[in-house]
C-alpha cells in the first residue's frame, strides 16, 4: 500500500475512496463500503467519523483511539444484504494490525437513509 492508496484495500486513492466519506461529501452507499470507510477511519485516527457513523442506539459517548495502534490490512470475508435495496446488512471481516488480527461480523442498519454501524460479534469466540 502506498501512502496515496486507500487503507481499505480498494485500488483507489484515499481521496477518491474512503476520503470522500470521511469529509462528508457523500455517504457510503453500501454496508460494505461503510465498513471499509470505518476501517480507514481507524487507520487515520478519525474518531469523529467513527462516532458519526455509529448507530445512535449503540454509540459510545466518546471514543479514545490508541495512537500506537498500527492497522496493516483489511480482508472482507463475507457480506449479506447491505445494498441500496436493503435496510440492514452484515459484513464479516478480518482487520490485521501489528501483532495480531481482529475477526468480526458487523451489523449495519440504515438511519434516515444512511448506513450506520450497529454492533458486532466475534465468530468462533
Amino acid at each position: 500500500m502506498t501512502s496515496r492508496t486507500c487503507p481499505c484495500g480498494l485500488p483507489q486513492p484515499y481521496e477518491a475512496c474512503c476520503g470522500r466519506f470521511h469529509t462528508g461529501a457523500v455517504a457510503a452507499p453500501t454496508a460494505e463500503l461503510l465498513m471499509r470507510s470505518r476501517y480507514s477511519a481507524f487507520v487515520k485516527g478519525n474518531a469523529g467519523y467513527l462516532l458519526r457513523t455509529w448507530h445512535p442506539r449503540t454509540r459510545p459517548a466518546r471514543l479514545d483511539l490508541d495512537p500506537r495502534m498500527r492497522w496493516t490490512g483489511l480482508e472482507i470475508l463475507d457480506t449479506a444484504d447491505g445494498s441500496a435495496f436493503h435496510s440492514t446488512g452484515t459484513v464479516t471481516f478480518r482487520a490485521s494490525y501489528r501483532g495480531g488480527s481482529l475477526h468480526e461480523r458487523s451489523r449495519f442498519e440504515r438511519v434516515d437513509g444512511a448506513w450506520v454501524y450497529v454492533d458486532g460479534d466475534f465468530p468462533g469466540e
